[in-house]
């Protein structure tokens, strides 16, 4: 420890950082900003060297934070040597240089801190950050918004950051329950106030809610921390910059669409200024409750929401798409989705050739008309190197999978097939001979017919569409084959689904 000691000495001195003990100033001696920057400076090497004499045998480097109010104090010493950490607890000499600290912190011009984070080798380096609540504070680490309120009437100050001046003062404003739902629509209508149709923000629903998934599957791929994920009708999205949003989606062709910009400007002005909040739910339906709203609603920092009915997106007194862009993933169009991929790709370290993007775009495509399967994926993402499987299962949950359950036909069982069905039927097969039956490869089965012959023309020509799960479909030349495989393809995808 002798040597510890030493180090550290060693490397104040050469940063200029004295450790003589700071007078504090008397009642009559007002101190100027640089003195009182020294004495915190003072207090939190002190606080560096007590943990120091604490840290145990072997030790490298500890990390200590202190969250801290008038009322509610918490705090997090961990001692760590190469890949092994030992949380201890502070001795309560530290804990009171840590409240002396933070009482002549409180005499700067930032204030007292939030949160107060020590940095320390065992060569002596000291880091210090005093946190301000820019950023919301973890979890465990957050206090009930009554241990704010009593720091702030200790230590009055004139802007609070958005998310915490809202989780202070939000006073359940944006929750709304079923019972609350119901009584503001009831009002609603007897004022003939309703939801602001728009077409300016996100896409049909259907379109919202398949590029949601197609870019999960790629986070999910990709095995990023951040970015948008999908449960069974849920999508949901949290970005690296705190802002997010979740939808919804409900029987009956409906769903919800609301989340949180961080630091809004509307939600200052609400907050720090007194300004009114905006109504959200203007126009509202009485589905649009606490349960498909944005979990945010409980914190106060809810800046949008959206619902879909009748086929379209309406909205109270919600922002249109600047406002809300940093808070949703990429969904606003297919080539917005697309290029969203390729980049989010690009960035993991992927290189984007051609093949890439023409299978990106296929993949938007097929989640687009509900048709993923495994190869879909796997054209994207190789399954030697990437989580094919659990990005496929974020299609299965939005139910945008396709489940093939048998192999393609072969062309040979697909004539076979057809043979017998023509001849179960009892048709007269004198001008359609089935020993000249023929096949055509097409989406998900066989087309299969007697071709004409040279100079023949046939009007109404018996034509069968087999597909690959031993459904035959019976047509005639009178409906143009690409016109017939369009719903054919359709209705073996439904069936697939079906099954799945």
């Amino acid at each position: 420890m002798k040597s510890f000691m030493a180090g550290f000495a060693q490397a104040n001195q050469e940063s200029d950082i004295g450790f003589s003990v700071v007078s504090h100033p008397g009642p009559e001696s007002v101190p100027d900003e640089g003195q009182v920057v020294e004495q915190a400076r003072e207090l939190t090497h002190r606080i560096a060297r007590e943990l120091a004499t604490a840290a145990p045998e072997g030790w490298e480097r500890v990390d200590a934070t202190f969250a801290w109010t008038v009322t509610v104090k918490a705090w997090s010493v961990v001692y760590s040597a190469g890949d092994q950490a030992f949380r201890a607890e502070p001795s309560e000499a530290v804990l009171l240089l840590v409240q002396e600290q933070r009482e002549i912190a409180a005499r700067m011009s930032e204030g007292p801190w939030w949160r107060m984070r020590i940095s320390l080798n065992n060569a002596g380096q000291v880091q210090t950050d005093y946190d301000y609540g820019d950023e919301p504070f973890p979890d465990d680490q957050l206090f009930p918004a009554e241990a704010y309120l009593a720091d702030l009437r200790e230590y009055p100050r004139k802007r609070l950051p958005v998310w915490l001046a809202a989780y202070v003062s939000h006073g359940d404003r944006l929750l709304r329950s079923p019972r609350v739902a119901a009584q503001q629509a009831r009002s609603d209508r007897a004022k003939e106030i309703r939801g602001q149709a728009t077409t300016e923000v996100f896409p049909p629903l259907p379109l919202t809610w398949s590029n949601w998934t197609a870019l999960a599957a790629v986070f999910v791929a990709l095995d990023a921390p951040h970015g948008p994920r999908i449960l069974p009708a849920l999508a949901w999205f949290e970005g690296p910059n705190r802002s997010g949003s979740t939808l919804y989606v409900l029987p009956g062709d409906r769903a919800v669409i609301s989340g949180g910009v961080l630091n809004a400007p509307e939600l200052d002005a609400v907050y720090n200024d007194g300004a009114p909040l905006p109504n959200l739910y203007a126009g509202a339906p009485d589905w649009v409750t606490d349960a498909v709203l944005n979990p945010r609603a409980a914190t106060g920092q809810l800046t949008f929401c959206y619902w879909w009915e009748d086929g379209q997106w309406f909205r109270g007194e919600s922002p249109l798409g600047p406002g809300v862009a940093s808070a949703v993933p990429g969904i606003w169009t297919t080539g917005s989705t697309v290029d969203t991929i390729l980049q989010v790709m690009e960035s993991a370290g992927k290189t984007i050739t051609d093949a890439t993007k023409s299978a990106v775009a296929n993949l938007v495509s097929a989640a687009q008309a509900g048709v993923v399967t495994y190869e879909t994926v796997a054209a994207v993402f190789d399954p030697a190197e990437h989580d094919v499987d659990s990005a496929l299962n974020q299609f299965t949950l939005a139910g945008l999978r396709t489940f093939v359950t048998a192999p393609p036909l072969s062309r040979i069982d697909a004539i076979e097939q057809v043979r017998r069905f023509i001849l179960g039927r009892g048709a007269d097969t004198s001008g359609y001979p089935l020993d000249q039956l023929t096949a055509e490869r097409i989406d998900n089965g066989w087309m299969v017919f007697v071709p004409t012959r040279p100079g023949e023309i046939m009007i109404g020509r018996a034509i069968y569409y087999m597909a690959d799960d031993g459904v035959i479909e019976a047509s005639s030349s009178s409906v143009p084959p690409t016109v017939y495989i369009a719903g054919f393809t359709q209705r073996f995808h439904e069936r697939t689904r079906q099954r799945g």
